[in-house]
């Protein structure tokens, strides 16, 4: 095996958990306070992942797959469940097996495998629906494109899709709709004259009527493109080409031409906007109608819609505001009041679109690129529900948007390594009970034994759908424990618990995967001894954990005070786990395997995701969602920056995300995700600005200078979405960005204390933590 197992706490089954040993009853378990929790990133890639040309060995009692940790009986030809203890026959395939003559499957270090399914696979084992693989369509984008914007803007987005088409592979298929006051949905099939069906946007307009319209809507006839197998390549209508599904959705080396003719002569909307007011723009008709064209053409396959919206909804359903310009956008507030009148209704639009896209396998995609809202908190529902991306951008000209749209699209190792039509499917060992899943995923509401009577996000199931999933995605599993009893648990006879996570989904080749990940974990008494469990404890996974379901309370229950429940939960955990003697503070000591935590909710307390002042709901979803998606160390990084520091006298350090950390003979690195920030003290900004870099004489401040330049580069280069890039000097306007995420040790009541050339910041909080 690699060394990568070594360096990388995921290691080859892309699984981490809160608690790496488990008390064996319910009662014990609440006592832990951090709930039992894993996070996987079910298609994560690692070198050492064997790729196996075979269908999965299931059990017949609980359909689990054969995995390392089945005991077999090599001279019976027989293998036991470690789940539910069944005793299975190995079929006449495997009568090779031996103890040193075995399969893939049963490697021990092969606790992750990946199937690649046959053509001639059962249909359940390749996917919900059972499309066949012969059949099975190449990746199709519907770009759907905001016209209500300037020229200026229009410009860039233009530039951007002309990039995008060229990237994209020649046999993906190609759709186009623009929208404004009206949705234009353009025909790509007929170069010769460009040809366009136009909707209303000021009513909600049923799929039937967008299939009628665009000429797919035959009585007593399947739609077209939709065959019992799953895609028909080149349909034929009434004996003439050309009149269904390739009218609309073309592939890209086919219509690139079409395409740039119309990108060419697309004007921005012409409808009049009077004075005072908002431009008329229909974005929930035209995703509806979107989602409409696809379910017609491509029901069950593949697809994303890649929406470009440049402003907020005020014609017909989806909208969140009028459009009269002296009415606001909802704010924080407005929605705590219950005084955002168009919110509710927007987000069951959405939650309807949602539904929609899911039953049909397809991704939702949305760009937001406006200085104000442009509802992205009322679609996340359908974002999320259909695994979709998400961008928020100030202007379709920014890097964050350029830079991030064009990597949707590039391959290599630049490729975000976009999948489609994935189900992910759990079996846990007796007693375990799953509670749900927090993530870009829905309940396929399959009940069994393991489902939990509590839920938590998306639960009351055993099988979730996955439209849209990438090598980054990540999924929350939140399980529960059935017995109280502990002479009836498990653990009293087989000491290890068994996790299973199967994943099927369509790769960006088109193959169709079965990814199994099976993991092991031990038992433990905590009534007779808790070292164990305090030794598997993994402070960041529980840091994620905490925050993502702090960040699903405050959206589903009223009320709910964050601050307060988090100090409660660490306050809970150190009682439990820390050693003191009684109304004695400076007795308190912390096992070392806690002792990042506290700094973990401290930052996350002062977080975007907990503190929403100064963030629109635009801005907290977005937030929230890339917090519920991204992996351990990416979600981490959003908690608590990581800061470096940059000085002649030593080489880069990580620093304290304190106020104390600035220098004005260093240059700080601030990551917080979402934003890059090099910040260089007031001494190097002077010799920047003096010139001092240039001369050759002080290389060694060139070399200082270009450093954390190189380093903001290598964390732009691999993350998406791609990063804001702040460059400031100390004192400047933009240090903002920097003294926002600090610790604030320093401020007016202390800072004859602090050390020269550091920085004071000034404070209305209550609290200034030391």
């Amino acid at each position: 095996m690699s060394e990568m197992a070594n360096t990388d706490p995921e290691g080859i089954d892309g699984v981490r958990m809160t608690w790496n040993a488990w008390p064996r009853t319910k009662v014990e378990a609440s006592k832990c306070v951090i709930p039992l929790a894993a996070c996987i990133s079910p298609i994560r890639p690692h070198p050492d992942i064997p790729s196996l040309p075979y269908t999965p060995l299931r059990c017949k009692t609980c359909a689990s797959v054969l995995n390392p940790y089945a005991r077999v009986d090599f001279t019976a030809k027989i293998w036991i469940c470690p789940f539910c203890f069944q005793r299975n026959h190995f079929p006449p395939h495997y009568g090779m097996i031996s103890d040193i003559n075995l399969p893939g499957e049963l490697y021990p270090q092969y606790t992750t495998v990946q199937y690649v399914l046959p053509e001639s696979a059962n249909p359940n084992d390749v996917v919900s629906g059972g499309v066949s693989q012969s059949n099975l369509p190449p990746p199709v984008f519907l770009f759907v494109l905001d016209t209500c914007m300037i020229e200026e803007e229009m410009g860039f987005v233009k530039s951007s899709l002309l990039r995008a088409i060229g990237l994209l592979p020649e046999n993906a298929l190609v759709g186009f709709v623009s929208f404004g006051t009206q949705v234009q949905v353009h025909e790509l099939g007929f170069s010769d004259m460009s040809k366009v069906y136009v909707f209303r946007g000021n009513k909600e307009i049923p799929k039937e009527q967008v299939l009628e319209q665009l000429g797919l809507g035959i009585p007593g006839r399947r739609p077209v493109g939709a065959t019992a197998g799953g895609y028909q390549p080149k349909p034929v209508q009434n004996g003439f080409p050309g009149s269904g599904i390739d009218r609309f959705l073309l592939p890209a080396s086919d219509c690139e031409y079409t395409l740039n003719s119309v990108l060419d002569e697309l004007q921005t909307d012409q409808w009049p906007v009077p004075p005072g007011s908002r431009a008329s723009r229909c974005t929930g008709v035209a995703l509806s109608v979107a989602a409409g064209l696809l379910g017609a053409c491509l029901p069950g396959t593949g697809a994303r819609i890649v929406a470009l919206v440049g402003g907020p909804c005020t014609e017909g359903p989806g909208s969140i505001v009028s459009k009269d310009l002296s009415d606001p956008v909802r704010s924080h507030k407005d929605l705590d009041k219950d005084a955002a009148p168009y919110f509710k209704k927007a987000v069951k639009f959405y939650e309807g679109l949602g539904k929609q896209l899911v039953s049909q396998g397809h991704v939702l995609d949305v760009f937001a690129s406006a200085l104000d809202q442009v509802g992205v908190a009322e679609m996340k529902v359908a974002i999320e529900k259909t695994g979709g991306l998400v961008v928020l951008s100030e202007s379709f000209g920014h890097s964050v948007f350029k830079d991030s749209f064009k990597r949707i699209f590039e391959g290599g190792e630049q490729s975000l390594g976009l999948c489609f039509n994935g189900t992910l499917q759990i079996n846990c060992s007796k007693d375990i009970k799953i509670q749900g899943i927090i993530g870009p995923v829905t309940s396929l509401e399959k009940k069994g034994p393991s489902v939990a009577d509590t839920t938590i996000g998306e639960g009351n199931t055993t099988e979730w759908k996955m439209c849209g999933l990438d090598k980054s995605t990540c999924l929350t599993v939140f399980f529960d424990l059935s017995s109280s009893d502990r002479s009836n648990t498990p653990g009293a006879v087989n000491p290890q618990l068994y996790l299973q996570f199967l994943t099927r989904y369509q790769n960006t080749d088109g193959q169709m995967m079965l990814r199994v990940t099976t993991v092991s974990r031990a038992w433990i008494d905590t009534a007779i001894s808790s070292e164990e469990l305090v030794q598997g404890f993994d402070q960041e996974t529980a840091a994620v954990v905490m925050a993502r379901k702090t960040s699903l309370k405050m959206e589903t229950e009223e009320s709910f005070d964050a601050t307060r429940w988090l100090d409660r939960s660490l306050i809970r955990l150190c009682s439990k786990f820390g050693e003191y003697r009684k109304d004695d503070p400076s007795s308190f000591m912390l096992n070392p395997c806690f002792s990042l935590f506290p700094q973990f909710m401290f930052n996350l307390r002062r977080s975007q995701f907990v503190q929403v002042f100064n963030n629109s709901p635009d801005e907290t979803a977005y937030f929230r969602m890339l917090l519920n998606r991204e992996n351990i160390t990416n979600a981490a990084v959003m908690i608590q920056p990581s800061l470096m520091s940059y000085s002649f006298n030593s080489p880069p350090r990580p620093v304290l995300l304190d106020v104390a950390s600035i220098a004005a003979d260093q240059i700080l690195l601030l990551d917080s995700y979402f934003s890059v920030v090099i910040f260089h003290g007031m001494t190097i900004a002077q010799w920047r600005n003096m010139g001092y870099h240039t001369q050759p004489e002080h290389q060694a401040f060139a070399e200082l200078l270009r450093a954390p330049h190189a380093d903001a580069d290598m964390i732009i280069h691999e993350r998406f979405p791609v990063p804001r890039l702040v460059v400031c000097d100390q004192h400047g306007s933009q240090a903002r960005f920097l003294l926002a995420k600090l610790n604030p040790s320093a401020t007016y009541n202390n800072a004859n204390e602090m050390a020269a050339g550091s920085d004071v910041i000034f404070t209305d909080d209550m609290f200034n933590y030391v």
